[in-house]
Formats: C-alpha cells, structure tokens, sequence
C-alpha cells in the first residue's frame, strides 16, 4: 500500500488500513497484528485492568488541548488508576472514534503523546480499535501488574488513621481558567501560570508514590492496612468514595488543605478551597494509612504530600475550619465545619 503523505491528509483520505499501518508504528511488531495481544506478567503478579474514555467536547477541545496533549492526559488518567491500585503499568490498548474529516496529523499527534507518557511512566501501546463516528472519542484500556495480594482498595481504611493527599489540588482546574480566559487582567507570573496550564495539560500519574510506598511497608514490622484511591474526580470525591466504601467517616482540617500559596493569592481562599476539593483533574493520590508510614511518606516525597485529616468510627465527613455555608466553602470559623457531598463535584449526568 503507498504511503500517503500525512500533511494536509485526513482519516477519511487514508483510509482504516491507511490510518492503521501508521498507528502501528507506536506499538511493538510483535504484540500487534493479531485479533488480540498475549502478554506475560511478571511470576507471582496479579492483573490489574482500568478504562477511561475520552470525548470532545467533555474532556478536551481545541482551544485548551493540543492532540499531543490529549494523547498524555489519556494515558495519564488511566496510569493515575493503576497507581491508586499499587500496579505498575504493563500495555494499554486504544479505541479510537472518529469522523472521517478528521487530520490524520491530529491523530498521530494523539499517538505521540501518549507513546511520551508511556515512554515516561512505563507500558507499551498493544492494540485497540477504529470506529467512525461523529464525535471525536478515546477509550483508554490500561493493564497493570501487582504482586498477589499487595494491591490497594479503597474499601481497606480504618478508623484513628490519617488522610493523606499527594501534591496541590485545584491546579488543573486553574489551568483550565487561564486557558478558556487568556487575557485576564490579574494573571499571576508567567512561571505559575505555565505551571498550572501544564497541570492540566501534562498531568503525572503518582506512579514514584508507589514505590516509595512499597519501601516503607516493607519496612514495617507488620502489614499496615492501606486504602487508596486517585483524586482525578476531586479531592472530596475521594475522599467520599474511600469513607462509604470502608464504612468510616472523616474529619477534614480546612488549613491543612493542599493548596498552593499562589492560587490563593490569585482567586482568593474560598475559591481555592472550592476547587481544591472539587475542581478534579488533579490526578493525585490520596491514601488513608497509619500516621507514622504518612509522616514518613511525606519526609521520602520531599514534603509533596499533605496529611488533610483522620478517619473516625462515626460516618460523617466533614471540613473543620468553615463555615456551614451550603453554596461554598467559607473562611468563617465553625466547630462543626461543613459536611462534604458529591453534589457540589462534576457529574456526567
């Protein structure tokens, strides 16, 4: 078949097969050309398996993701879920919907950015499909492995444990503010205005976390029960889903919030706090775990990860800090604080 030049070129100009024989040059020859791959996982590793689906229109567009951007943020959505599990990435496989005017130079644009963070976090590209549609979508299959029996539920927390976050939350959703509103007037510096665009566009699976995790259990002189889950939907939807599937509540201390000083200065602290908790995107970890492996999770990350709170035997999940404003998260003193929900989160329907 000739190779049509990819400039100027679309889906429908180049056909499945056309579009096909390029796609195959992101994956290993020996692991693609049949109707389903065979991998080996590591002796004594269970399999780990996540999806995540990508749509225009609801997850990226034009104007705030480049394709390569797009590509990263796919993968790195689903690596964010092995890592929540305690799995280190083995292959993804790839579903592409497309309308056929679509640039096969967006595509391929797609297919480096994710080959950029598979080549950075680890896994390889082992097949997928092609479908035409009229809307642009991705469906990302990610395939992990885990020792037997070390991997990470959420189910698993305990009441008199801490919360603990990885990184600032709130920053993609900055991010995402800066790139749908470029030229407002009070931007902050050039260096953290690219820092939270990057946030949003690059995120980083929490993968390192994992490891240094891994060190300090071993290290331990008995297994310590560990829930997890990733912060991609919101901080407070983690920490809602972690509480209802373990049966345990949470109290939450507002001023231990992982927020960066500078979004603060920019939107101001009731703003910040809202989208640290539900602004999503974020693609940390947050962890329920004893207090000494916390303390020193946090000294091995170099202070990146903020113990937020502790779980409680009662099942209320509340921020401490705040007032009981139901339509946002004050600054105002309250003992009782507010009562976390999914309601104030993104929900597709």
């Amino acid at each position: 078949m000739a190779d049509i030049p990819t400039v100027g070129s679309t889906v429908g100009h180049v056909g499945e097969l056309g579009l096909l024989q390029r796609l195959f040059r992101y994956c290993p020859t020996d692991l693609v050309g049949d109707d389903a791959a065979v991998m080996n996982l590591p002796p004594g590793h269970q399999l780990v398996v996540t999806t995540d689906m990508l749509v225009d229109g609801v997850h990226f567009s034009d104007q705030t993701t480049a394709p390569e951007d797009v590509g990263w943020r796919a993968i790195a959505a689903n690596l964010s879920d092995l890592a929540a599990m305690g799995a280190q990435p083995q292959g993804i496989t790839v579903a592409l919907s497309l309308p056929s005017s679509t640039p096969v130079a967006w595509v391929e644009g797609v297919y480096q950015g994710m080959a950029a963070c598979l080549d950075t976090w680890g896994g390889q590209i082992i097949g997928g499909d092609l479908c035409r549609s009229n809307t642009l979508s991705l469906a990302i299959t990610a395939l992990g492995a885990v020792e037997a029996g070390e991997a990470f539920y959420r189910h698993t927390a305990q009441p008199g444990q801490v919360l603990l976050a990885t990184g600032y939350h709130g920053l993609s959703r900055a991010g995402l503010e800066l790139l749908l509103a470029p030229d407002q007037r009070q931007s902050p510096s050039d260096a953290v205005r690219q820092r939270w665009i990057q946030a949003h566009q690059r995120p980083q699976p929490r993968l390192e976390v994992v490891a240094h995790l891994r060190s300090l259990i071993q290290d331990g002189a008995e297994r310590m029960p560990i829930a997890a889950m990733d912060s991609s939907d919101g901080l407070a939807n983690a920490v809602l889903h972690l509480c209802q599937a373990s049966g345990v509540g949470a109290i939450l201390d507002a001023h231990q919030l992982p927020l960066d000083p500078a979004l603060v200065d920019w939107v101001g602290l009731d703003q910040a706090r809202q989208w640290c908790l539900y602004g999503g995107e974020d693609f940390e970890l947050v962890l329920c775990l004893p207090a000494s492996i916390a303390q020193a999770l946090s000294r091995d990350l170099g202070g990146s990860a903020t113990v937020i709170g502790r779980t409680t035997a009662q099942p209320a999940i509340r921020l401490q800090g705040v007032s009981s404003s139901p339509d946002s998260v004050s600054s105002a003193g309250s003992g009782d604080g507010i009562e976390l929900s999914f309601d104030q989160g993104f929900q597709h329907f």
